[in-house]
């Protein structure tokens, strides 16, 4: 199967869109993290103790996140090199890993996303109990 040098190309708004939405994701978790951090120092608190371990979790998913992201756009860019140098079996290889690669970054983000719902319904469980 032919692969046209621009078909790893096709890979880098996706990836770019994607890479900017986990620093979001990063910047955001950091910030909440300093905040809980300033409250722990003040309260004491277990509970925000327990939040800020599963924060500190959510940051480590998301720097592996990151690290598969731009593993992604490194070897797509390599495989678009291997392709423009005449090499179309390492490129399609590597666009394959390329692609396996940004699916494990994808894999991590859902399990990342799973580990924010359940935090935030531990939250509102607290809500919910007050209603009844």
């Amino acid at each position: 199967m032919p692969l046209a040098i621009e078909t790893p190309a096709l890979l880098f708004s996706a990836t770019s869109l994607i890479l900017l939405a986990y620093t979001n994701r990063f910047l955001t978790i950091a910030q909440i993290i300093r905040g809980l951090k300033k409250n722990y120092d003040e309260k004491r608190n277990r509970s925000i103790l327990l939040e800020i371990r599963n924060l500190n979790l959510r940051l480590t998913l998301i720097r592996y996140m990151q690290m598969f992201g731009v593993l992604s756009l490194f070897l797509s860019v390599f495989a678009m090199l291997l392709l423009f140098f005449k090499q179309p079996f390492a490129g399609i290889v590597l666009f394959g890993v390329s692609l396996l690669s940004l699916l494990v970054s994808l894999g991590i983000s859902f399990w990342e996303i799973s580990i924010s719902v359940r935090a935030l319904r531990v939250h509102l469980s607290d809500l919910l109990e007050d209603e009844d």
